[in-house]
């Protein structure tokens, strides 16, 4: 499968989940393993544009198909991509278990719209849980990406 720009090989079963070839057969633990019913969105990855639930998504269907992203393929030259910067200069990343889903979700989001409305990126983000906080500041990160990517004219 092509993951993060590279081609990687991975042995799966037929009911291997593409959270758990990524996990547990590629070692790219970003993605995180929540609730494993496609709830939580603590596993969500990039898929040509769309975000997806990579825990009810079986890693069959893209062992020779569309390209993936993890949040381990988000930076860029070793250095952190605009949306992540915004998570930290907001203060919206917390405990890290569901950030990973929100980013990927978020940067889903801004490769399709580079300038959403707030209730846009409600959506966009309507199927990742947060525990530890309130949504405001991780709405703020997404909006300020979105302006530093426009400033830089890649959205």
């Amino acid at each position: 499968m092509r993951v993060n720009g590279e081609e990687r090989d991975c042995a799966v079963t037929p009911n291997t989940t593409l959270l758990e070839a990524l996990r547990y057969g590629l070692g790219l633990t970003g993605s995180k393993q929540g609730c494993d019913k496609g709830d939580c969105g603590a596993c969500t990855v990039e898929v040509e544009g769309e975000a997806i639930l990579a825990c009810i998504s079986l890693a069959l269907a893209y062992h020779d198909g569309p390209a993936i992203t993890t949040i381990e393929g988000v930076a860029e030259r070793g250095q952190p991509h605009p949306l992540q910067d915004a998570f930290d200069l907001t203060g919206a990343a917390q405990c890290g278990f569901c950030t990973p889903g929100i980013l990927m979700s978020a940067w889903a989001l801004l490769r399709k719209n580079p300038n959403p409305t707030r209730q846009e990126i409600a959506q966009a983000l309507s199927g990742n849980l947060c525990r530890c906080t309130g949504y405001t500041k991780i709405f703020e990160a997404v909006e300020r990406a979105a302006e530093t990517l426009r400033q830089r004219g890649r959205a």
